[in-house]
């Protein structure tokens, strides 16, 4: 073998190959300062008390709305039509319709990964190397799939890509909308408890009906963008592979509470801080 050769096998070893790449690596430590930079994304509404005169506070609404909460939704529910996939093609084969069905989803002998089937389109992805290795080489290709035509392997792949993507963006802005209205968050929710503490929105009149209209041009919005972009995180961290072979899904919910850990240790070192320092670094 030439040493072009040799080299070339050794940066595609360093970079893209399983188990831990070089660009897993990278693609964490981007989801990592991406979704930090998104959690302090946020729209804050003004808020003044409307008995006692100078009383004034914020309500914030975060890019980041319906927090890592549709995503972990989505990934359960997905790993619920693998599950029962497998079971109605190995163990409930004999159930009409459903039993034994190949497009429900089917399976190699001794294998839990599905081989075609819904269950094939709608599961995870684990790195580059379930997707554009074996596209991009007919080596990987062949031990990704054997059985199958180059054509049709790549086209099954690059199908599998876009429907998993497609999945997971549009069923967490599902899950966002579901989760939002079921939590109290919503406009008229949240119009109603700000009304109760006794605040409004300066220059609107105190009512819950002017404040829900006012919600409304952010909540439903943000709420959208909310459930894509953490849909979308969770879809390509697992397309590019994370340290430790992670899930996409783990990845977001690890840095989620880490930041939330780093919000609460500043809120705490920030209450026993003297008013004004307190007041200069941004504090209530």
């Amino acid at each position: 073998m030439s040493a072009p050769e040799l080299s070339s096998q050794g940066y595609e070893r360093i970079f893209l190959a399983q188990p831990n790449p070089m660009v897993a690596l990278i693609g964490t430590i981007a989801i990592f300062l991406f979704v930090a930079y998104t959690e302090s994304s946020r729209i804050e509404l003004p808020l003044a008390h409307g008995g006692a005169r100078g009383a004034r506070g914020r309500y914030p609404i975060k890019l980041i709305y319906a927090s890592n909460i549709p995503v972990i939704l989505m990934a359960a529910l997905l790993a619920n039509v693998s599950m029962f996939s497998m079971l109605f093609w190995s163990r409930l084969d004999n159930v009409p319709l459903l039993g034994g069905n190949w497009m429900l989803g089917y399976y190699d002998a001794g294998s839990t990964r599905a081989a075609g089937g819904l269950a094939y389109y709608l599961s995870s992805i684990n790195g580059v190397g379930d997707w554009l290795l074996p596209m991009l080489s007919g080596g990987y290709l062949d031990s990704y799939n054997s059985g199958l035509s180059v054509d049709k392997s790549r086209l099954q792949i690059g199908l599998h890509v876009l429907i998993y993507v497609g999945v997971m963006v549009g069923g967490s802005i599902l899950f966002a909308k579901f989760w939002i209205e079921t939590t109290n968050m919503g406009p008229e929710a949240v119009a109603s408890q700000i009304e109760s503490s006794g605040m409004q929105i300066p220059g609107f009149r105190r009512d819950p009906r002017v404040m829900k209209r006012v919600l409304e041009r952010y909540i439903p919005v943000v709420t959208v963008i909310s459930g894509a972009t953490v849909g979308a995180l969770a879809a390509i961290a697992d397309l590019i592979g994370t340290v430790g072979n992670a899930s996409g899904t783990g990845v977001l919910l690890a840095v989620g509470i880490m930041i939330q850990l780093y919000d609460a240790i500043g809120r705490e070192q920030m209450m026993e801080m003297h008013p004004v320092l307190r007041g200069f670094f941004g504090g209530e």
